[in-house]
């Protein structure tokens, strides 16, 4: 896309007010280097969207008459020179970010918390704030505007008299009204996806874990699930959703728990009583696919559909976010290729950060990846952590090909690869013209 001018920078003041800049542009990172988006990854900011500053951290501006990147760690208001700090933007469900927020990290004094950050300008052709990003679902239930907690809360006290000693229900009801959690509030509203959190516990250490943190990264959160489940409180709760919800989708492996392959057997039973009991909707898994064995015995136990989380398709990269205890990146890699085999829809959660998911060693070990599994959609999610940590933590020195092009280089190697950031029902699972389904208009 041609542009005229290029979008201008956003900074905020010492209290929070955001305001462009009248004379530079916006830039974006690339790991940890600057770049100048292309015009055909800014699009207006998405609705349900919200802008954040980066405290105590300068942005980094594109100067036009200078041609070059520029630390902008003041702003002229009259006869003073004011600090300010960097915006960026956490984008609603449904678009992946190109870019990171383009800022002095090395001035930053705090460790950020766990959102995902995507550089943001003010396009004054538009007049409208533009981020660096692509439309990869188009699925709208997760449209912050369906959730209204006035109608919310008297459902969560009717659900709680019909099962008064389901401790899984308590939780989450904890989870709806508390932490805000989209799926726990399908649960109630009994509609589209709700979540079957079964695992207090996890072999997976990852740096961004939002249920479990050490002390030496950021606070997590929400609390994670402390009990295990018994398969009648599962069935209890699922059941009524997968017969009556429209769209219904009951998952298990959930943000408030760990892992639920570490509870595949309690899974699996409460998935074939599940299984016997109706034929309507989708059981599906979320995992990190450690154990090969218990994969097939959940496949054998009717799960229709399967998504395993992965930050990089390559070892090492892998290894240094998920620090996996018992398990190697190769367990998981053949455990998304056995649920293929087996007849599932199978899907990855790409945790993707510009820089890392965009390196081009890392494009091509994804396309070996898809060849060698049979893989049906990548779940394009950002990675939700501070990115300077991240790259620091991943060892990112330098820039990628750009997200953009790495979506379309994989499309175009695999026209039916879906890219997506829900999971489905069945009857979306291989959608007419799925091989032109991107990028969305």
């Amino acid at each position: 896309m041609k542009r005229k001018t290029l979008p201008k920078l956003l900074y905020a003041d010492a209290k929070g007010n955001i305001f462009d800049h009248p004379d530079l542009c916006m830039a974006g990172m690339s790991g940890p280097e600057a770049v100048l988006p292309e015009g055909v990854e800014l699009i207006p900011l998405p609705e349900g969207s919200r802008l954040f500053t980066i405290p105590d951290t300068p942005p980094v501006a594109w100067d036009e008459k200078q041609r070059k990147f520029v630390t902008v760690p003041t702003v002229r208001e009259g006869r003073r020179n004011l600090p300010v700090q960097a915006v960026s933007a956490f984008m609603a469900p449904g678009y992946v970010r190109t870019l990171l927020p383009a800022c002095d990290y090395g001035r930053k004094k705090v460790h950020l918390p766990l959102w995902s950050y995507t550089a943001v300008g003010w396009d004054e052709e538009r007049d409208c704030f533009v981020v660096a990003a692509s439309r990869v679902d188009t699925n709208d239930n997760w449209n912050p505007n369906n959730y209204d907690d006035r109608k919310l809360d008297p459902l969560v006290r009717q659900r709680l008299a019909e099962m008064p000693n389901n401790r899984l229900l308590e939780q989450l009801a904890r989870c709806a009204v508390d932490y805000h959690c989209f799926a726990a509030k399908n649960l109630f509203f009994r509609r589209w996806e709700a979540p079957l959190p079964t695992s207090p516990a996890c072999n997976s250490r990852c740096l961004g874990c939002i249920s479990l943190q050490p002390s030496d990264c950021c606070p997590s959160n929400h609390e994670r699930i402390g009990f295990v489940p018994t398969p009648e409180e599962i069935v209890e709760l699922a059941l009524p959703h997968l017969e009556q919800a429209p769209e219904p989708i009951v998952s298990y492996g959930q943000g408030c728990e760990g892992d639920p392959i570490m509870q595949a057997d309690t899974v699996a039973e409460a998935t074939r009583r599940l299984k016997k009991a109706t034929s309507r909707g989708i059981v599906n898994f979320n995992s990190n696919g450690s154990f090969l064995d218990r994969i097939a015995m959940l496949c054998d136990a009717g799960m229709d559909s399967m998504r395993f989380s992965m930050n990089s398709v390559r070892e090492e990269f892998y290894d240094k976010y998920y620090r996996p205890v018992g398990y190697r990146f190769a367990d998981v890699k053949e455990s998304v290729r056995l649920a293929k085999e087996r007849g599932l829809f199978v899907m990855i959660n790409y945790l993707v950060s510009p820089g890392l998911s965009d390196n081009a060693d890392e494009v091509e070990a994804l396309l070996r990846f898809i060849g060698d599994t049979g893989l049906d959609m990548i779940q394009m999610r950002n990675l939700s952590i501070d990115p300077d940590f991240y790259n620091k933590r991943m060892g990112v020195t330098g820039r990628g090909i750009g997200m953009y092009r790495m979506l379309e280089r994989v499309k175009r190697e695999f026209p039916r690869i879906q890219y997506g950031y829900y999971n489905r029902t069945r009857e979306n699972f291989y959608p007419e013209g799925l091989e032109k389904s991107w990028p969305i208009r």
